[in-house]
């Protein structure tokens, strides 16, 4: 199998033209202050996991190009154009109208739609996405932003009207925080960091835009669309290596809005450098150890189908895949036996490739890490049941099916976040409950079953554990109206089209005694339209 994979990686002469890169892209800008700058300093080389061969030579990583590798000054820099640009609530971008605000995203939609190809081509190299998946994430990413513009809508409209309780004259309306750090997630860079940048813009604050340590280019393209549909300063972009960049930026104080989605530990040392934690508002998206939990009278095609693919789409890269398979001692042959057939039929290749579902991993040191869990389960009594489970060549890795896994092995605790699927055979449901009771992250669940009542007692025993339990179906963050958050160690705050906005700001009242002279005063402005928070405008 390691042979076969070495055979996968392709010559340049047998890139398909539409994907090659002609030379490597030399970003050596950033956006600051309404200015695409020119960095003179050193630059980070992007290596794609996409390995090349040159004639019948052994395939080394290919360079797509490079982006700036900022120091600490300049980061710093992108912070003040920030704060200038919020202006303690007082700048061009956080008074403008809820109406003007939806004119500037839907000016950068408009842009961002253009570069289609060319973002899709960089999800392909830089983090090993097959065309399809990468694709999707571009549609969906859009469509995100689409989605929050028309919940702004309804959520102005619920706060165009005045209300009148004991006497007092009120309006509730929304106001932003302040500067937000974005961090995205290199798994879905483009789609995750819009989950957290597009709210916290429409709702009035200004982005600090750190990329995810893969997926940095991905940006190049939208740009030039930040910088023309935005006041200067309102989107700053930080490049460079994270240990050197964020901290001086969090321990500044001046950033009031962390959306990051990556490791809780992380998440952690970053909120400790803030010297004012207590005035820094949080969003997180972090680690999840999600179960499917197998019922005796499972639907074991369903069941092999929604696991499968729920802990292998994009190489099990999502913090959303299924981590790990409790399968009652009865049927876990069968599953197993199902599953090794299942994971036979995938495609394993270039991202280019027609239904592949097995890239090259874009961390260099996953495969290594990877191995590590496979030989560590494998010496405690565990066997890869699938035919050439855990081989490996350069950044590919063929999927493992590990079984039966138990509580002595790493795999059952930690989380993989790649193509390693720990099936654990259980006795009793109470073991399975436990596991989840006892676990440190929270953010989902599978049961696949029948029985009613059994699944009944299974939701009740989950649903203050975890904060999405999923019927037959594999984990996912979609539809994004849903909620999507987590306990524990797996999020701070909720994330959804309509939750983003509300936790990208604050509620904020203006409040008048119902007095003659109050009315008077409250009509006057807004008829007149003197004020672009105290108004009735209704947006359609």
């Amino acid at each position: 199998m390691t042979n076969e994979l070495k055979t996968l990686f392709p010559t340049v002469e047998e890139i398909p033209a539409p994907y090659r890169f002609e030379a490597p892209l030399r970003q050596d800008y950033f956006l600051i202050d309404g200015e695409l700058r020119h960095w003179p300093g050193p630059m980070q080389p992007i290596n794609s996991p996409v390995q090349v061969r040159e004639g019948e030579g052994e395939a080394t990583p290919h360079l797509v190009g490079e982006a700036p590798l900022l120091d600490q000054a300049a980061a710093l820099e992108a912070l003040s154009a920030a704060v200038r640009a919020y202006n303690n609530g007082r700048g061009k971008w956080p008074t403008m109208t809820v109406g003007e605000r939806i004119q500037a995203v839907q000016c950068f939609y408009g842009e961002v739609a253009k570069a289609k190809d060319e973002v899709v081509r960089l999800l392909m190299w830089e983090i090993g996405k097959s065309v399809k998946e990468a694709t999707a994430e571009f549609d969906r990413a859009l469509a995100y932003v689409r989605d929050t513009l028309e919940a702004l809508k309804d959520l102005d409209r619920q706060s165009s009207r005045f209300v009148i309780q004991q006497g007092i004259i009120g309006q509730i309306r929304r106001a932003p925080l302040g500067v937000v750090l974005c961090m995205g997630p290199y798994n879905f860079p483009l789609y995750e960091t819009f989950t957290t940048m597009i709210p916290a813009l429409v709702m009035g604050n200004t982005i600090l835009l750190k990329p995810p340590r893969f997926g940095i280019l991905v940006f190049q393209p939208l740009l030039k669309a930040f910088k023309e549909c935005f006041p200067p300063g309102v989107v700053n972009t930080v490049y460079g290596d994270g240990d050197t960049v964020v901290p001086p930026l969090m321990a500044s104080g001046k950033v009031d809005v962390l959306g990051f989605i990556g490791t809780h530990k992380v998440a952690d040392a970053l909120r400790a450098i803030h010297p004012r934690p207590h005035r820094l508002r949080c969003v997180l998206g972090l680690d999840a150890k999600n179960p499917a939990i197998i019922l005796p009278d499972a639907d074991l095609e369903l069941t092999v189908d929604e696991c499968i693919r729920g802990s292998l789409t994009f190489n099990g890269q999502r913090c959303t895949a299924l981590k790990t398979i409790f399968a009652p001692r009865s049927l876990a042959d069968k599953l197993v036996a199902g599953m090794s057939e299942g994971i036979a039929k995938l495609a394993c290749g270039m991202p280019w490739e027609e239904g592949v579902t097995v890239t090259p991993l874009p961390e260099p040191e996953k495969p290594a890490y990877l191995k590590g869990l496979i030989d560590d389960a494998q010496a405690k009594g565990a066997r890869v049941a699938n035919p050439g489970g855990g081989a490996a060549a350069g950044s590919l890795v063929y999927p493992a099916l590990l079984f039966p896994v138990t509580s002595a092995m790493r795999v059952y605790h930690e989380e993989q976040f790649g193509p390693v699927v720990p099936v654990v055979p259980y006795d009793d449901l109470s073991e399975v409950i436990d596991y989840v009771v006892s676990s440190p992250y929270g953010q989902q669940a599978s049961i696949f079953g029948q029985d009613r009542n059994l699944i009944a007692r299974l939701v009740d025993a989950l649903v203050n554990q975890v904060c999405r339990i999923n019927i037959n179906s594999q984990c996912q963050r979609s539809p994004d109206s849903f909620p999507f958050n987590g306990r524990k160690n797996s999020a701070e705050g909720t994330q959804s089209v309509a939750d983003a906005l509300r936790v990208f700001s604050i509620r904020i009242v203006v409040a008048a005694r119902e007095t003659e002279l109050n009315r008077d005063i409250i009509n006057d402005i807004v008829r007149e339209r003197k004020s672009h928070f105290l108004t009735t405008d209704f947006i359609l």
